[in-house]
């Protein structure tokens, strides 16, 4: 039994002498669990998507609330969760708002938004030119 241990390890031996002189070592296996995805890079500064919260979201739940049929859920708490991200898609497709991500409050969104809303105070919002 003596011999065969020894004969096992010097083939081991030989084998590990002939990788280190004629091929590299197998690297590392791959990993087979997904990357995590990159960081969301923050919103430009006036610009208000899902995730955010604050004052400016709760203007912008209650000026969309001003829209028929566009943010039915209506809850204005501050926070910018999906059902909002929803309704500014629909007023994004429903007056034609192109240059901002979908469902993403950007200036284009805004703009188009206050022209056919009243601020808070009861002033129209600024009018868009050419609306």
């Amino acid at each position: 039994m003596a011999v065969a241990a020894v004969i096992g390890f010097g083939g081991a031996f030989l084998l590990a002498e002939r990788d280190a002189g004629g091929r590299a070592a197998p690297g590392p296996r791959p990993s087979t669990t997904a990357p995590a995805p990159p960081p969301r890079s923050p919103a430009p500064p006036g610009f208000l998507r899902e995730g955010d919260s604050g004052p400016e979201v709760a203007e912008l739940q209650e000026r969309l609330l001003r829209v028929p049929d566009v943010y039915r859920e209506g809850a204005v708490d501050g926070r910018y969760e999906a059902v909002l991200s929803a309704a500014v898609a629909r007023f994004q497709l429903r007056y034609g708002v192109r240059g901002d991500e979908t469902g993403v409050y950007g200036d284009d969104t805004r703009l188009a938004l206050e022209s056919r809303t009243t601020d808070v105070s009861g002033a129209a919002g600024p009018a868009r030119p050419g609306s």
